[in-house]
C-alpha cells in the first residue's frame, strides 16, 4: 500500500498523509535504535501499522476521551490522533524508550497527546476513557482486566486482534459479561476488531 492508496481508502486530507510520512521516516530511524516494530513488516508500514491502525477511527462515535495501552511504536494511538485531532488521546506504556519515540513522533507531527511511562495498573482510577484501544498486546481476558479500571461507564474497549480472536473470545466469556461486535479486519484476512460495550466481570 502507498500513501496515495491509503488516502484514496480512508479519505483523510493531504496535510494527514504528510504527518504520517514523517511518522514513517521517524520509525525508521528509531527502529535502528531499539526494537519497535517487527523488522519484516517496515516495507509494508502502510497497510500493516497506518490502515490497520485507522480502521478504529469509524467505530469512535462522539467519544472525547481514547485511552491506548501497550502502546509500543503508537499503534493505533497516534495515527489515531493524526485522524482525530478533536479527541482527548492518552498514550499508555511501561517502556519508558517507546514513550521517547511517541514523544518525538508527536512533537514533529504537531499531535496534543498526553503521554504514561506507567503500567495500566496504576492509571486506575486517575483515567476515565470512552474508548480503550489495544493492538497486539495480550490475549483478551488480560487486556479486558487491564482496560476495564480505565473505562468510562458504558465505554468501548477497541481491541485489533489476530488469527486467535475466536477462541479468546471463548476464553473470556467464562469470565466476562461482554456486548461484542467482531468486525473482519481491512488488513488482515484473517484478523478482526473486536468492539466491546462495557464489559463487565461475571
Amino acid at each position: 500500500m502507498t500513501p496515495d492508496d491509503f488516502a484514496s481508502k480512508t479519505g483523510v486530507s493531504r496535510e494527514t498523509i504528510e504527518k504520517l510520512k514523517r511518522y514513517q521516516s521517524l520509525l525508521e530511524k528509531w527502529q535502528a535504535k531499539i526494537n519497535l516494530v517487527s523488522a519484516t513488516t517496515l516495507p509494508e508500514i502502510w497497510e500493516r501499522h497506518f490502515y490497520d491502525s485507522w480502521q478504529i477511527v469509524s467505530h469512535l462515535g462522539n467519544a472525547r476521551v481514547l485511552a491506548d495501552i501497550g502502546s509500543g511504536a503508537g499503534f493505533p494511538g497516534l495515527v489515531i490522533a493524526a485522524c482525530r485531532p478533536d479527541l482527548e488521546i492518552h498514550s499508555v506504556d511501561s517502556d519508558s524508550r517507546k514513550i521517547a519515540f511517541q514523544i518525538d513522533v508527536a512533537r514533529e507531527l504537531g499531535l496534543k497527546i498526553k503521554f504514561h511511562a506507567a503500567r495500566n495498573e496504576a492509571l486506575a482510577g486517575k483515567l476515565m476513557a470512552d474508548v480503550v484501544a489495544a493492538r497486539a498486546l495480550a490475549p483478551l481476558p488480560q487486556l479486558l482486566a487491564w482496560a476495564r479500571p480505565l473505562l468510562a461507564p458504558g465505554g468501548l474497549c477497541t481491541f485489533l486482534k489476530g488469527a486467535t480472536y475466536a477462541d479468546e473470545l471463548t476464553a473470556a466469556e467464562s469470565a466476562w459479561h461482554m456486548d461484542v461486535q467482531v468486525v473482519p479486519s481491512l488488513s488482515e484476512s484473517d484478523a478482526a476488531l473486536l468492539l466491546i460495550r462495557d464489559p463487565q466481570p461475571k
